[in-house]
């Protein structure tokens, strides 16, 4: 099935951030801008986060953060004026130190798919600014989180690349 065919429900993947389209996200098309998608995806990643357990209160004790290094979003479908959405991760993979996921961005209302959204987070120290490896409790708590089972497909537009098929001025 394309994902943009995918619908709320198709895919066995938890939660981790619903929200309501609000009145200052709207642009000058009558829907959602664009900023406002991946603020709503930064949303997702904080929920995500929690469920790991690296809260604000951890941060603040042990200094342990992601920095986000990469992202790619795509618009699929229009999102509109109070319609409710919810969102969905997948972890693609992790190692010691990074965490690849994909997210779904899915309306409540039309349960289309609305975007997707796929990032490459580092954990790091804050005290020293540097990368660093995971803590063995989070590494743990990744691994045991349902979003970060294998069995799934990898998303049909894991990796996308932009591109033009047929550029005009292709040189």
């Amino acid at each position: 099935m394309r994902d943009k065919q995918l619908k709320l429900g198709d895919i066995p993947l938890p939660e981790v951030y619903s929200g309501k389209v609000q009145p200052e996200w709207i642009d000058v098309n009558d829907h959602m801008n664009v900023a406002w998608y991946l603020l709503a995806f930064d949303y997702g990643i904080d929920g995500l986060w929690h469920q790991f357990g690296i809260s604000d209160e951890r941060r603040d004790l042990t200094g342990d953060s992601t920095f986000a290094v990469e992202s790619h979003v795509r618009y699929l479908n229009e999102l509109r004026l109070d319609e409710a959405f919810v969102i969905q991760s997948h972890v693609i993979a992790y190692d010691e130190k990074r965490i690849h996921q994909f997210q779904y961005l899915f309306s409540k209302d039309s349960l289309k798919l609305s975007a997707t959204c796929e990032w490459l987070h580092l954990h790091v120290d804050l005290n020293t600014r540097r990368v660093t490896p995971w803590p063995e409790d989070l590494l743990r708590n990744i691994a045991a989180h349902p979003c970060s089972t294998s069995s799934l497909t990898a998303p049909e537009a894991l990796g996308q690349v932009i591109s033009i098929q047929k550029p005009i001025n292709a040189g």
